[in-house]
């Protein structure tokens, strides 16, 4: 069988579910520049760039702007389909990381297809916030691919927190979401909605007439004002109840990137929402998003972990074995005539 003669380490099955992870997040990145730079009709074709065959873009920004986005799609996609066909050649093969590993390829098929109907339907609110939101659908399969296929995962490692805190962080990835969703509607809603401005007729969320954009940004500036309190708190419970120093480190890093955002979200919308910085604005969720997803795998179903506070569990077992009896020894246990004639 072909499996017998490939075989791929769980080391290298691991570097390849990062690099799928990786790729992964950049591409929403590029796909950011290509929104905020209004260049998303920069290609006004799909799959070709122009309708009449012409493949490559013309000597213009917007167009390779967009181009330069479908390019690296291709590395994208390569990246996906290693990570979907090698979990197959793992040893020893795991059966939950193909079926993670399959899912990556399928999902970038999937925002193929997205990508060319946003475009075939003139950029329209509802097929861009879909093609963002499944670009954050597939980052939670490769992030949970990614966790898992670590050499160490199921080798009997503690768990990296209890029962509150886990819960804590479910709840701030639910929130996480909702946040990133009414994030995307403020940004269909907003000026940069993908098009140049220069004949490109592109639709927008109107449905509270012109104050819909300052009415939706209103709605996710107070969802990201209880992510970033419950980040904090949550970072607090992590550390009160003695999650392990990896998980209180990556809460450090999304309580710190929920304050960038906040002052970012602040001074995009005090001057007038500038490209650039709802691009970093974009860029900046994304990775926050990651920082969630991995989080949640990291400490896994509540369900499983203990309700104690870790913090207190060395605590007990040293009273527990403290206050138990000496271990009999059958020296001990002889009577002082034993072995006497």
């Amino acid at each position: 069988m072909l499996r017998d003669r490939i075989r791929i380490s769980p080391e290298r099955y691991f570097l390849v579910s990062a690099v799928a992870l990786v790729a992964l997040t950049v591409i929403v990145f590029t796909g950011a520049a290509v929104r905020v730079t209004g260049s998303g009709l920069g290609c006004p074709n799909w799959p070709q760039c122009y309708e009449n065959g012409r493949l490559v873009a013309e000597l213009n920004s917007h167009a390779w702007i967009e181009f330069g986005n479908r390019l690296f799609t291709s590395f994208v996609a390569l990246s996906a389909i290693a990570a979907g066909l090698l979990a197959f050649f793992r040893t020893p093969f795991r059966r939950d990381l193909a079926i993670l590993g399959v899912l990556l390829p399928l999902g970038v098929i999937g925002q193929a297809v997205m990508g060319g109907l946003t475009v075939l339907y003139g950029l329209a609110p509802g097929w861009v916030m879909a093609h963002y939101l499944l670009s954050m659908t597939i980052l939670v399969a490769a992030g949970a691919l990614a966790w898992r296929s670590r050499p160490s995962f199921g080798t009997g490692e503690p768990p990296a927190a209890d029962r509150a805190t886990a819960r804590a962080i479910w709840v701030l990835f639910a929130i996480g979401a909702v946040t990133i969703f009414v994030g995307t509607a403020a940004t269909a809603a907003g000026p940069h909605a993908g098009g140049s401005g220069t004949g490109d007729v592109v639709h927008r969320f109107t449905f509270k007439g012109a104050s819909t954009a300052n009415w939706i940004i209103d709605r996710h500036g107070v969802l990201a004002a209880v992510l970033g309190l419950l980040a904090v708190a949550t970072w607090f419970l992590a550390r009160a109840r003695g999650a392990n120093r990896e998980l209180r480190l990556r809460l450090t890093r999304v309580c710190l990137l929920m304050a960038v955002q906040g002052v970012v979200g602040i001074v995009q919308f005090q001057t007038d929402l500038p490209s650039e910085i709802v691009w970093v604005h974009v860029a900046l969720a994304t990775l926050l998003w990651v920082g969630l997803v991995l989080a949640a795998m990291q400490v896994g179903l509540p369900s499983r972990l203990p309700s104690s506070s870790l913090r207190a569990a060395p605590i007990q077992e040293a009273c527990d074995s403290a206050s138990s009896p000496l271990p009999s020894s059958p020296s001990r246990l002889r009577s002082p005539t034993a072995g006497r004639s």
